[in-house]
């Protein structure tokens, strides 16, 4: 079979709903969960703002458009490698720089949604992920891995999604060991549920905030606030994520999307 054969089988595949469309994007507006640090060390990314330019009157009768005020890392987002320190020299570590192919990828979807019902700072240990793949086949090179625990029910409320008391942040999210493990088998990237790539108590970890540290030292990337991956199988599901190319963008909010069988 050739590949002209199978995008054609694909085409018809998405036309007669054989495959379908997960979306796996939070919608973004004022409302929109926002990482927040702690003030001593570092600024937050301001709230999302939406302004009409013109919404078919006076300065433009037969169209409407708004310009937009929003971060990089807002809302379900790509991180990409220049993120953080330990990424910032690579030549094609920004969104206008990595290869397109990288945006499209097979994913591996591991449920985790009762441990963290139960403990909200819950860690996925490498441990946990060699269990996953004795049950449901191994992880491969240029994969992504997607961490699912339901968090993404509680992003209407960003106290309660952010679910912050005065010891910090608590969502559940990866080990240290966990995030080295996948960067042994060199996946692609790495995605959460959560408002970011890394537990709520990173901070503590060593080394800290590992998800972003070790992935970015490692030219690889991560996903944050992704949405219904309950509708995706554990395997089986290709992922397209994609930021806008921004020069020299750090990172950017995607409309990240799943391809699964129906």
């Amino acid at each position: 079979m050739t590949a002209t054969t199978k995008l054609a089988e694909l085409g018809q595949a998405l036309l007669s709903g054989t495959i379908r469309v997960v979306d796996c994007t939070a919608t973004l507006g004022p409302k929109t969960p926002l990482l927040k640090l702690p003030p001593e060390i570092a600024d937050d990314t301001p709230p999302i703002e939406i302004h009409p330019i013109s919404k078919y009157g006076d300065r433009g009768p037969f169209w409407a458009w708004n310009w937009l005020k929003l971060g990089e890392h807002s809302g379900t987002h790509f991180d990409a490698p220049h993120h953080w320190i330990t990424g910032k020299d690579y030549s094609d570590g920004s969104t206008d720089t990595i290869p397109a192919r990288n945006f499209v990828a097979p994913a591996n979807v591991i449920d985790c949604s009762a441990a963290a019902a139960q403990d909200p700072d819950f860690l996925l240990t490498a441990e946990g992920v060699k269990a996953w793949e004795a049950e449901h086949g191994a992880i491969n090179e240029g994969e992504w891995v997607l961490m699912r625990t339901d968090w993404c029910k509680r992003n209407h409320d960003e106290a309660l999604y952010l679910n912050a008391d005065e010891t910090g942040p608590h969502t559940p999210g990866p080990s240290a060991d966990c995030i080295q493990y996948l960067m042994e088998k060199k996946v692609l990237g790495w995605g959460t549920e959560c408002v970011g790539t890394d537990a709520g108590i990173a901070g503590g970890m060593t080394p800290p905030y590992p998800a972003h540290n070790l992935l970015h030292a490692n030219n690889r990337y991560g996903l944050a606030s992704l949405v219904n991956l309950s509708q995706l199988p554990p395997k089986g599901a290709i992922l397209i994520a994609a930021p806008l190319k921004i020069e020299n963008g750090t990172g950017s909010p995607i409309r990240a999307l799943a391809l699964v069988p129906a």
